[in-house]
């Protein structure tokens, strides 16, 4: 939370108000962050932030005069305010230092005025202008007194300019706040006719001296009396006057004769002017009085519970209070004058102002009724959205909120500087006519009201210039990996260049180009592809590769979110749980727990809540990361197992203690007073109350994952910002006999202070409640410390304690937290591979990264461990990068714990043990050192390897070693997004054999736009991908590899070409020996991308190896004979077959597996082949079932001996055998040369022919002297 004091202008701190201040408060650090305001009108306009000095030295100065010289035009020449910051985003008034700051001046900060020891941060400054520059000149000097006889009291006047640095039309001068003139009083000097004349010392008077005997023989009388005040009320003057005696007209008195001064405090009557058409003005002018009248109301909430202590006004008098509700939320307002136009307005903290109707009729006693909406912060509903144009052209950019009360104000930023709102003349949408192309840039809108502030996510405007291509029609380079027996023959590289297009949008041609959102997309895509061939030595190799680029409609794919739900405790599923966006059910979970959700187009954050009709679960609201490119990202979701309900009375006062680990003391209690309970009517409760209460423990890791929301509040600027939890609990009152649900006010809610070891998270301690529509937590209360005698028990004696008490009321929302934001914040660096090998060309996109906050070590602590927060984010072509809390002081302040999912599969991290390798962690020393990085393995490895623990170090700028990653500082985002792959950064891989993936027409799966409509596109529809594969068992002592060759079968425009190639190297079954099998995916049948006619791919599956097919699915040869045509296998080191149409299972050793994104849908196919089921899942290979095709592929034998074996045995009779063969070969080239032409270069065809035949006898003399041996 960001705290700012106001200071008058100049004013600055000394030692001695800070020792004064330390002694007030012995622990409390001094700080505040200045930002001065002068009487200013309109909006203003905040400049860049500037940073021209470093702490080193006396300390950090950032003097106005010298930013001024550094940046000329970029200060105004009058601010009216200034904000500082250090360069990690700390304002001010969090540091803890001393520092000064002045509107003429600027901001500085001086080491040796520090406390403990400490040096300045490194600070940024930044000022407030006023958008029109105008502003004043300085202050002539005053102008001469108004009256030149000596001993006369005048008036002195000075003035200054309003001056504009704009142009401004004729007889149009600027405005400036403040008056142009300036008067005071001044005075004569006293008539010296006779000192001027008289030079004698020791008595002055203006530089002239007069003899004290002269001056004794003039004095004065006493000060008559003070005259009347100039005015009966208000303010006037009033004057005095005194008489000079003097013995001659040659002395003079010493002084004024007449003094004057200020009177009259009185202010005038104000005559009341206020028109009654019934009844009479008040005795204070403030409203009609109509005798014999009176209004009587109640007030509620929606949930029919009294509001109590709620004001009452007249809505066109706002700021006069005529009563407050009662207890019961009751008020009564005698002598109330009635017309059809009067209206009540009714406010309570916490609650929406409601204004009410007052009808009025014929009876001089009315009663209304006014019901009262909890309030709630305002909430984006519309973004904006990234829009592209040429210049000239005009855009809208929109944004929505909503909120209780509803949002009034909306300001729109250009690039963070505040647009005009009367140049712009823009409400909630922004539209922007005759565009510039220096107008591109991040847009986004901040919404105010009542509640609080908002900011919309920022959406990037492109303007092209005339002239300017928005597509490069040449493509970038892209290299794509050939088979591994494939090599080019002139560089032998095992890469081509296929070619791609950039991924940026263009402008297209709009129907309506004022659209919220653009009716049609248009992305620089490919325009022309052109076949080719790739001379792979044995064989050639099909390839289309991109020749021009150009603008075309984007592909659109579906944008989905999948998991699973289940119990945080024994992963039960939540079986046919409703599945809601807001108030609206959008789905259900399946029996497993499963569920799909298709995301909005227009969805910024998603926000789900899932609900289990039986209670047996508490309702979890999730707001879930989705990938924008396209594709479907997978979830586990975890959910708290509801707390067994207790019979509580209504009628006696409650306790109710929350978290309850064993040998552990609870973090706090709920206090609820008798009579608190209450029916949804209002009416007060009386019996038995099933209470409920159920808490999430930081002190259990395995809650952390059943986290609601997303930890993260709005501050009071707009931003969303994160907290750290000490626990949350939800609530569930139910009436005994029809389980209505109750409400309850006044709870106590008492956290003790004990589990809180960071003494500075005390005093910003809050109680917070979870919006269910949006997902973010709101402020419910503050809390204060008091001292409790606690009850003793088995492990404590009876104690004075300290608790935080906090008072809340459970209306609508049941979920609550106890938090503290936190500042301390940085960012770790996170990538995800395709294997160990960590290539920079198999990053995986689309996994999900989960990220676990611990509590720090003890010393700040409790212990055991505890959680403080939960995050995810999901990786992109670029990795992750994921927001913690981290500590610059000590390197184990803060843990981590991090795992990544991936399509339901667990991630491996990279090892830490036997010894930490930094090439293969992806951290280099010293630095990983301070990180100690450890796999959950590390210590016991029969535990998992999919986490890795770290310390949360936040880097030291000053040191090389820890600048480049993978803890980044918190404003550092970008340079934590921009990360070269060679910059430090933490690693999972998947755990998979060798594959290999080629596709003739190339498409990247983790960018699901890059898909190009092709006739021989391995998948031919971007909004559905359907995954193929066969199971193939193989028997033999070495794993080998199996490759699937796809070709076009049925369908004539792709008859006999070729699709794509698959090699995946078969997996061990642990359970059988010499036993493996391989999960090989082909292309499946079906539809292609025009959607015209059925293509029944021609595969083949060719073992790599010595290798003989020994068996074949029955019900697949079944299957395959029963839908001819039939492919011949009559070669029986291979398998062909057409492509099944039907989405065959286990029993046929196919699994087929359809979803919005190709990799996911791979994922559970392979899944299932490996448990060689429909609906399994697995890792480990289980060869004997669902098994479509078996090879035998045994090792050759060796049947002689090789060369260096005979030299070690016989060396001379091998020797002699070498001799005769290489003279037999020299007489056989001799007798061949004339007949036979052997394209090789000249020299060389009798080496080969030589060692050719050579070896060939070799063979025969092995044969005939092994019977010898």
């Amino acid at each position: 939370m960001l705290f700012s004091l106001l200071l008058p202008a100049g004013f600055s701190w000394n030692n001695s108000q800070v020792r004064k201040s330390g002694q007030r408060t012995r622990n409390t650090k001094l700080a505040y962050n200045s930002i001065f305001e002068h009487q200013t009108t309109g909006v203003t306009e905040w400049t860049s932030w500037f940073n021209i000095d470093h702490p080193g030295g006396n300390g950090d100065y950032e003097r106005l005069e010298a930013i001024r010289f550094y940046y000329r035009e970029r200060v105004c020449a009058r601010p009216v305010a200034m904000e500082a910051r250090t360069t990690d985003w700390v304002a001010a008034a969090e540091t803890g230092e001393v520092v000064h700051s002045s509107l003429e001046k600027g901001f500085w900060c001086i080491n040796k005025e520090q406390p403990y020891g400490r040096i300045c941060s490194n600070y940024h400054v930044r000022f407030q202008c006023p958008p029109v520059q105008a502003y004043w000149t300085d202050w002539s000097a005053w102008g001469p007194c108004s009256t030149t006889a000596c001993d006369d009291v005048g008036i002195q006047v000075r003035r200054r300019n309003c001056m504009s640095t704009q142009s401004l039309p004729a007889l149009l001068t600027p405005t400036c706040p403040g008056p142009h003139t300036e008067r005071r009083e001044c005075s004569t000097p006293p008539c010296q006719a006779l000192a001027k004349s008289l030079q004698i010392k020791h008595y002055e008077l203006d530089t002239k001296s007069i003899p004290l005997s002269l001056v004794q023989a003039a004095k004065w009388s006493q000060w008559g009396l003070w005259s009347a005040c100039s005015v009966t009320c208000g303010k006037g003057r009033r004057g005095r006057r005194r008489t000079c005696i003097k013995s001659s007209d040659k002395v003079q008195c010493i002084g004024r004769p007449v003094e004057v001064q200020k009177c009259g405090n009185t202010p005038c009557p104000v005559l009341c002017q206020i028109v009654c058409p019934d009844g009479r003005p008040s005795e204070d002018c403030t409203h009609c009085v109509c005798e014999g009248h009176i209004l009587q109301g109640e007030v509620l909430s929606v949930t029919g519970v009294p509001v109590s202590g709620a004001s009452v006004v007249l809505s066109d008098q706002p700021k006069v209070i005529r009563t407050y509700t009662d207890a019961k939320g009751l008020f009564t307002i005698p002598g109330m004058c009635f017309s059809p136009e009067t209206r009540l307005l009714i406010s309570k903290e916490k609650f929406s102002p409601a204004t009410v109707p007052v009808f009025s009729n014929s009876s001089e006693s009315l009663w209304i009724r006014a019901l009262l909406r909890s309030s709630e912060k305002p909430y984006i509903v519309k973004h904006p959205e990234d829009k592209v144009r040429y210049e000239g052209q005009r855009v809208v950019l929109c944004c929505k909120a909503t909120g209780t009360p509803n949002p009034d104000k909306y300001y729109w930023y250009h690039n963070g500087t505040l647009l005009d709102q009367k140049m712009y003349k823009y409400e909630e949408d922004l539209v922007l006519r005759d565009l510039k192309p220096e107008q591109s840039g991040q847009y986004y809108c901040k919404v105010n009201s009542l509640t609080g502030s908002i900011k919309s996510t920022a959406a990037f405007l492109t303007v092209f210039a005339k002239g300017t291509p928005a597509c490069n029609a040449t493509p970038e380079s892209h290299l794509i990996r050939l088979p591994l027996d494939c090599k080019l023959p002139d560089t032998k590289s095992k890469f081509y260049n296929a070619g791609r297009c950039p991924h940026n949008k263009c402008p297209g041609s709009l129907d309506f180009d004022l659209r919220c959102r653009d009716a049609s997309g248009f992305c620089c895509g490919v325009k022309h592809m052109e076949a080719k061939e790739i001379n792979c030595g044995s064989y050639t190799l099909p390839i289309k590769v991109v020749r021009e680029c150009g603008c075309q409609k984007c592909v659109e794919p579906k944008v989905l979110v999948r998991g699973r739900v289940v119990a945080a405790d024994n992963n039960e599923p939540l079986r046919f749980g409703h599945i809601f966006m807001g108030k609206e059910r959008v789905g259900t979970t399946g029996y497993q727990g499963g569920f799909t959700i298709q995301v909005p187009s227009e969805s910024h954050r998603l926000v789900v809540n899932f609900v289990d009709p039986s209670q047996r679960f508490i309702d979890t609201l999730k707001v879930f990361i989705f990938d924008r490119k396209g594709g479907a990202v997978y979830h586990d979701v975890k959910v708290m197992r509801k707390q067994e309900p207790v019979d509580i009375d209504a009628g006696q006062s409650n306790t109710i203690y929350l978290g309850e680990i064993k040998g552990e003391d609870p973090i706090g209690q709920l206090v609820i007073p008798p009579n608190s309970f209450h029916k949804n009517t209002g009416e007060t409760y009386q019996g038995t109350v099933k209470a409920s209460v159920t808490f999430f423990d930081p002190r259990n890791i395995t809650t952390a994952a059943a986290t609601p929301g997303d930890l993260n509040f709005v501050g009071d600027e707009g931003d969303i910002l994160p907290l750290r939890t000490y626990g949350m609990f939800s609530v569930d009152f139910r009436d005994e006999a029809n389980q209505e649900v109750l409400g309850a006010g006044e709870v106590q809610v008492l956290l003790d202070t004990e589990h809180v070891k960071m003494q500075e998270h005390i005093p910003a301690m809050k109680l917070w409640s979870l919006n269910p529509d949006t997902g973010i937590w709101e402020e419910e209360g503050n809390f204060q410390p008091t001292q409790v005698t606690t009850d003793g028990n088995g492990r404590r004696k009876r104690e004075e304690r300290t608790f935080l008490i906090g008072n809340m009321e459970i209306r609508e929302r049941r979920l609550f937290n106890l938090d503290v934001p936190e500042s301390r914040r940085c960012y770790v660096k996170v990538r995800a591979y395709m294997s160990d090998k960590f290539l920079a060309t198999e990053q995986l996109e689309g996994v999900v990264i989960n990220l676990i906050n611990l509590e720090p070590k003890p010393g700040y602590s409790s212990n055991p461990r505890a959680w403080g927060r939960f995050d995810s984010v999901i990786t992109g072509p670029n990795g992750a990068c994921l927001p913690a809390f981290c500590d610059a002081q000590r390197s184990d302040a803060y843990t981590a714990y991090v795992t990544a999912i991936m399509g339901g599969e667990e991630l491996e991290a990279a090892p830490s043990a036997p010894k930490m390798n930094p090439n293969i962690i992806g951290v280099s020393q010293p630095y990983l050192d301070k990180l100690d990085y450890q796999r959950s393995d590390h210590d016991d490895l029969a535990l998992k390897k999919t986490a890795f623990r770290i310390n949360l170090a936040k880097p030291n700028p000053n040191n090389l070693d820890e600048t480049n990653g993978p803890i980044y500082p918190y404003q550092n985002l970008i340079a934590c997004e921009n990360a070269p792959v060679d910059a430090n950064h933490f690693r999972f891989f998947r755990v998979e054999k060798d594959k290999y993936e080629y596709n003739v027409v190339p498409f990247e799966e983790s960018d699901l736009t890059t898909w190009t409509g092709d006739y021989l596109s391995w998948w031919p529809n971007p909004q559905e991908f359907r995954a193929c594969y066969i199971k193939v068992k193989i028997h033999g002592a070495t794993e080998v590899m199996v490759r699937s060759r796809n070709l076009g079968g049925t369908h004539p425009r792709t008859r006999g070409q070729l699709y794509g190639i698959r090699d995946i190297r078969s997996t061990r079954d642990m359970s059988h020996p010499n036993t493996s099998a391989a999960c090989l995916e082909f292309k499946c049948g079906g539809m292609l991308y025009d959607q015209g006619a059925v293509d029944r791919s021609l595969i083949a599956v060719i073992p790599q190896g010595n290798c003989r097919r020994t068996g074949i699915n029955g019900l697949l040869q079944e299957y395959l004979i029963k839908h001819p045509p039939v492919r011949q296998n009559n070669e029986s080191h291979g398998f062909n077959m057409l492509a099944p149409v039907d989405p065959l299972g286990h029993n046929y050793g196919i699994y087929t597996v359809t979803d919005q994104n190709p990799r996911i849908a791979k994922e559970i196919a392979i899944g299932r082949c490996f448990d060689g089921t429909s609906d399994g899942f697995s890792r480990e290979m289980k060869s004997d079932s669902g098994v479509a095709l078996t090879f035998s592929c045994p090792k050759r034998t060796v049947n002689r001996e090789s060369l260096f074996q005979r030299l070690q045995t016989n060396p001379g009779q091998t020797l002699a055998q070498m001799a005769r063969d290489m003279r037999e070969s020299q007489g056989m080239q001799v007798r061949r040369e004339s007949a036979q032409v052997v394209a090789y270069p000249s020299g060389q065809e009798g080496r080969t022919q030589g060692r050719r035949t050579g070896t060939a006898n070799r063979r025969r003399t092995g044969t005939r002297t092994q019977p010898r041996q």
